[in-house]
């Protein structure tokens, strides 16, 4: 047992006793309502199964220190869905919109001053956001739900590791903003095998059109060596295993009603990438990015907290 793991343990298990008979065997949320200076960060990821969108990320988001960790009071955050197509929640193509409001809720609970969601979309961007069933969610919990439609709304930025994409037009609040929540749906894709984490970053850019024409992995790798969402929650509540990225029918989907979190974009695609069916060294935008050394892929060497409701 490393120094660590002893120390991890050994606090854990005072905590609980302190704490009695009120938490339930196996909850370790304990762990942060008892230990947050010491521990700092118990788990490196939270893979959870089997309930309803919001509930999962209210155990998921308690297991990992809270939203309190991540916003401050009166910071700014941004929520990144992917809210690219023009379907209807249950065919899975964009993000679970319980999920997106039940994150949002999450910010304000914690002082967020204000919560922005946006994508820049694939499908007509108004009809994508209302019939996704994500703007009415985000508006319902008080966010500000605003446009990415429109050139002027992106900024030109250098990315100093890029390799094939070494500068890209940003939007401007994901420049802006305190805080960078990454919220995409898991799903096949033709050209980059599996959607996740860093192909969801498509839709702060300007310009796709660039990546899909140089190197779609690499690009992809590339941009997320920009700025590394604070914290990413993958909804895999359906999973489109076949003509992603958008679908033809309900057949495409798979209903797994799992979510990943992890403030690692490397370590949250690669469990997703597992989850899909794959290996991760198969898929070649998530090989690049551990080679940059932007997370950690090595799954079995993390501290992961599996939690089935």
């Amino acid at each position: 047992m490393d120094r660590r793991d002893f120390i991890r343990k050994t606090f854990a298990a005072s905590a609980l006793a302190a704490a009695g008979p009120a938490l339930a065997p196996g909850d370790k949320s304990y762990l942060w309502a008892f230990g947050s200076s010491l521990l700092q960060n118990p788990y490196d990821l939270v893979a959870i199964k089997g309930g309803e969108a919001d509930v999962m990320f209210d155990r998921a988001i308690a297991s990992i220190g809270g939203m309190k960790r991540f916003v401050k009071k009166g910071q700014t955050v941004v929520v990144k869905p992917n809210i690219g197509w023009d379907v209807v929640p249950e065919k899975g193509a964009n993000t679970n919109p319980k999920l997106v409001k039940r994150i949002i809720e999450h910010c304000f609970n914690a002082g967020a001053k204000e919560v922005f969601v946006f994508d820049h979309t694939c499908d007509y961007w108004t009809k994508c956001y209302s019939n996704s069933g994500i703007e009415r969610a985000a508006k319902d919990s008080g966010a500000k739900v605003v446009s990415a439609a429109s050139e002027s709304y992106y900024q030109q930025v250098k990315i100093k590791n890029g390799k094939r994409l070494t500068s890209a037009k940003i939007h401007e609040l994901v420049l802006s903003a305190n805080v960078f929540i990454n919220v995409p749906i898991l799903k096949n894709h033709g050209g980059a095998k599996v959607t996740a984490s860093m192909k969801n970053l498509m839709g702060i850019i300007w310009d796709r059109g660039y990546m899909h024409e140089n190197d779609l992995h690499q690009t992809i790798a590339d941009l997320a060596s920009f700025r590394k969402p604070d914290l990413n929650v993958i909804d895999a509540y359906y999973v489109m295993k076949n003509h992603g990225p958008k679908g033809v029918s309900k057949e495409d989907l798979l209903t797994m009603k799992s979510q990943i979190i992890s403030t690692d974009i490397v370590a949250a695609d690669a469990a997703a990438i597992k989850l899909f069916g794959l290996e991760p060294d198969k898929v070649d935008y998530l090989r690049h990015a551990a080679e940059m050394r932007l997370g950690r892929k090595d799954l079995e060497k993390l501290n992961i907290n599996r939690i089935k409701i």
